[in-house]
């Protein structure tokens, strides 16, 4: 399944709506999107309300942004997290390093 990005940006803020599977192919799409984002804001917001799948590849892509905008003094936040990504982040311990909002 392929991935639609749709990006809105608020005030000072970028939000990033993700719609469809953030899996090995779709991942690069969306690092080419923050990495572009990021160069115009330090606030950052993705949207997971219509993201079905997240695998290793997506989670890297995450980290990686993450990383880059703390550098920066940044901020990233992911909102509408479903059950099965947000039991990934646990599992993981990312759900102590990203900032989340649940469903």
């Amino acid at each position: 399944m392929a991935l639609k990005l749709t990006t809105k940006k608020e005030g000072a803020s970028i939000t990033v709506a993700l719609d469809g599977e953030l899996n090995n192919q779709t991942a690069p799409d969306l690092k080419d999107l923050l990495e572009r984002s990021i160069t115009e804001t330090d606030n950052l917001c993705l949207d997971f309300e219509k993201c079905d799948f997240v695998s290793s590849a997506g989670l890297r892509v995450l980290l990686n942004t993450f990383k880059s905008l703390k550098a920066k003094k940044g901020t990233m936040k992911f909102l509408n997290i479903g059950p099965s990504f947000s039991e990934v982040l646990n599992i993981t311990g990312l759900d102590a390093v990203f900032n989340i909002k649940s469903k």
